[in-house]
């Protein structure tokens, strides 16, 4: 027998952050409904989708990471400072690369373009920061998008006192914040990165993976299935509208077909796409827009820390209490975007950076702070993944091919940027090496625009602002790719106030099926008597 059902009212193809939204608002607005989850990857840890940091145990975490590494497991990682300035072709762990077609000749390409195959997605490995859009940042054609973020915020468990108690964050915050919040209205200023991490009672951090936003009410839907190491290869369309998928089964290779009334593809900004195009749903603006956001790190030495640590302890080096992976000691604070200035800022204590910025044993734990600006991209049509007809990938889909440049503009920002994050290096101490590093395009991981949301169907966009596919309804998209501005921070609780509203479009359709099912019923039951009454 199958482990999957043969039809299901709504099929998600994904569990990463976005697809995990769209079962929770079904779950609790509509949880009549029957909801079969699709994720190719294994389950990786306990419950399903919960991030890696929370583990404690170093040896169990590590191989959570390579379980989630797909065709990449096993592969050198970004693991030590060396490896990062030296610019070398590796994944962070969790992630693994494009094997191919990542850079094409005379483009900058994107030589570090990564996924994770896993349950949970790229949620059971990002930083969890959550900052919120600005001025530009923001889509201009949703006047909901306040309260959807709100929303987002509510499904990830997004807090911003969860450093409170750490040495260093106030420090660091009240430093910059000098340097940086002139002029700037109150919202833009120097302040606490709002993080999907909260606080037990006991103390521990928490990180917020797929498994928060679910929640128990999804967890407790038994209506609500999810399938591991099932690759989706194609949405079945009747009439040019979703009819169910096509769904590989990776422990038997038996290739399975389940019905069902929508179709939601939150695969990731790059196979979301992939999954369109396999399913011959193929608009204009497919894979178009594909917009990455440059990184520019440095790292400095807070300047006094022993000092100031003595100060406000009593004795030199005392710390907070150790969580886990984690080590409390100077937070994480945003420098907000602005059209200004261009670029997002996250300065983060080391032991929470996604990637090694300094190989330093401080003699004060914190004392080492990690800044990150990330730059908005130049947004151009041409920047795009396209897909294969004849090759395929590990998986057996489409091969992808990335076509990505940067523009004079780009070019400009990036500069800028250096420019400025030793200025606040500066600021906050005494920087570690002779100048910032630019990582290699398409570390951020925040890949976007690729099955972009658009106002109406003009042929720029893949999706309504209610994320259904304009060529093929009932059909749902989900995830960054739905971005349609250039952005500098982080994208994640914009993409899950996206799918907040999907979800809700997605229950009102429901709800409207049954209502024309009940009239239909309804007048067939009339005829029904009516011609019994005519007969003799």
């Amino acid at each position: 027998m199958s482990r999957y059902p043969d039809d299901a009212d709504v099929v998600i193809v994904g569990s990463g952050p976005t697809g995990a939204a769209y079962a929770r608002i079904l779950s609790e607005e509509a949880p009549d409904t029957r909801i079969a989850m699709f994720e190719v990857g294994p389950t990786v840890s306990i419950p399903p989708g919960a991030h890696v940091k929370n583990i404690e145990d170093a040896a169990v975490r590590a191989e959570a990471q390579e379980l989630s590494e797909g065709p990449g497991a096993g592969a050198a990682t970004v693991s030590s400072p060396g490896a990062v300035t030296a610019g070398l072709r590796r994944a962070r762990p969790g992630t693994y690369l494009l094997e191919s077609g990542f850079q094409e000749p005379g483009e900058d390409g994107m030589p570090v373009v990564a996924f994770s195959s896993n349950v949970g997605g790229m949620g059971a490995h990002w930083t969890a920061a959550c900052p919120r859009p600005g001025d530009s940042e923001r889509i201009p054609f949703l006047p909901d998008l306040d309260e959807l973020l709100d929303e987002g915020d509510r499904l990830l468990g997004v807090t911003t006192d969860a450093f409170d108690g750490a040495p260093f964050t106030a420090l660091v915050r009240d430093r910059l914040a000098a340097a940086v919040d002139d002029d700037r209205p109150a919202a833009q200023r120097v302040q606490r990165m709002p993080l999907a991490v909260h606080r037990r009672e006991d103390g521990r951090l928490v990180w917020s993976g797929s498994d928060v936003v679910f929640g128990d009410v999804t967890r407790a839907n038994p209506n609500f299935t999810l399938h591991d190491e099932s690759l989706v290869t194609r949405v079945l369309l009747e009439s040019g509208r979703a009819s169910g998928v096509e769904v590989r089964d990776r422990r038997t290779g038996e290739q399975h077909m389940v019905r069902a009334r929508f179709v939601v593809v939150a695969a990731d900004a790059l196979r979301t796409p992939q999954v369109l195009f396999a399913s011959g749903i193929r608009p204009p603006a497919l894979g178009r827009m594909l917009n990455d956001q440059s990184q520019v790190v440095y790292a400095t030495r807070i300047r006094d820390a022993a000092e100031v640590t003595a100060g406000v302890h009593g004795e030199l080096g005392a710390d907070q209490v150790v969580d886990g992976a984690i080590s409390e000691r100077s937070g994480v604070t945003w420098v907000p975007f602005t059209d200004d200035l261009p670029f997002h800022g996250q300065v983060m204590q080391l032991d929470a950076s996604p990637v090694p910025l300094a190989d330093d044993d401080p003699v004060v734990p914190g004392s080492i702070v990690g800044l990150g600006l990330f730059c908005a991209k130049d947004l151009q049509w041409d920047d795009r993944v396209e897909f294969s007809d004849d090759e395929r990938d590990w998986y057996g889909m489409p091969a992808m091919r990335i076509h990505y440049r940067l523009t004079d503009r780009d070019h400009a920002v990036i500069e800028r940027a250096e420019v400025r994050i030793v200025e606040l290096a500066k600021v906050v101490g005494e920087p570690i090496g002779d100048r910032p590093f630019t990582m290699p395009l398409g570390a951020s991981l925040h890949y976007q625009g690729s099955v972009r949301m658009g106002e109406t169907d003009d042929g720029r966009s893949v999706c309504s602002p209610d994320s259904e596919v304009w060529a093929a309804p009932g059909v749902f998209v989900a995830g960054n790719g739905l971005i349609p501005t250039a952005t500098a921070c982080n994208p994640t609780v914009t993409s899950v106030a996206l799918a907040v509203r999907g979800a809700r479009r997605l229950v009102r359709s429901l709800a409207e099926q049954e209502s024309l099912a009940y009239v239909e019923f309804e007048h067939y039951t009339a005829e029904t008597r009516n011609k019994s009454r005519r007969t003799p």
